[in-house]
């Protein structure tokens, strides 16, 4: 499998004539500098992981370009089918799964919120906020867990032993998720099977922690499970 992290939770995961890309927060992220349409293109498969706006981000308009259907939960699927034309969708809910040909795609449960504003002004609710886990039907690809945006929860350890995920990705950048101590306990303690951990939603913005030197520090002597990527360089896995 290739993983390509695009900066903040956006992952583009390439394995057989699949190309998933999970939270796509292309157009409008600081964090990324390069070109939305070549991030994604030939893109086959969206998921999001919940409704704020850092991680729905271009999931139509890449929907609508590629054809690819976006899996979410089933609030935010009719949400963007009535306001932004999404035709092109996977309905789902926590503990639902759904086959995408190559792999299923899972939605656990994430400690968080969901939503957006509405023309008024007012906080729409956008179902709940989620985990994905991406499972290859081909054995020799990784199980990947990305947690979404959330805080830490014993039922971690849960979702290890159900799908026993070799790669996770883990969002460290505090204030709206863990931060580098809670996230390094999240991996430790529920995840330590998990052979490659990747941070995410740091560096983005400046209210959020810029690297994740507080996570690699907590992660003490299982750092060497963390992977580092440079935005927008793919890796195998």
């Amino acid at each position: 499998m290739r993983i390509t992290w695009f900066g903040h939770s956006t992952f583009r995961l390439d394995f057989g004539s699949t190309a998933l890309m999970i939270d796509p927060f292309l157009t409008g992220n600081p964090a990324f500098a390069g070109d939305p349409e070549a991030a994604a293109a030939g893109v086959t498969h969206v998921a999001v992981t919940h409704g704020h706006a850092d991680h729905v981000g271009d999931a139509v308009a890449i929907s609508k370009r590629t054809g690819a259907p976006v899996a979410t939960n089933f609030d935010l699927c009719m949400w963007l089918a009535k306001t932004a034309g999404l035709e092109k969708m996977q309905p789902m809910n926590t503990g639902g799964q759904v086959d995408l040909g190559e792999c299923s795609v899972a939605l656990t449960i994430a400690f968080h919120s969901s939503g957006q504003l509405d023309e008024m002004g007012n906080s729409q609710a956008l179902g709940l906020p989620n985990g994905v886990v991406v499972t290859p039907k081909d054995k020799a690809q990784p199980v990947v867990y990305h947690m979404g945006d959330t805080d830490i929860f014993s039922d971690m350890g849960l979702i290890g032993e159900l799908y026993d995920p070799a790669v996770v990705m883990v969002p460290v950048g505090d204030r709206f998720t863990m931060g580098g101590r809670l996230a390094a306990e999240a991996v430790r303690r529920f995840l330590p099977r998990a052979k490659v951990v990747i941070p995410c939603h740091y560096g983005t913005f400046p209210i959020i922690d810029a690297t994740p030197d507080a996570f690699l520090r907590h992660m003490g002597e299982e750092r060497g499970r963390v992977r580092v990527p440079e935005k927008g360089v793919a890796f195998e896995v």
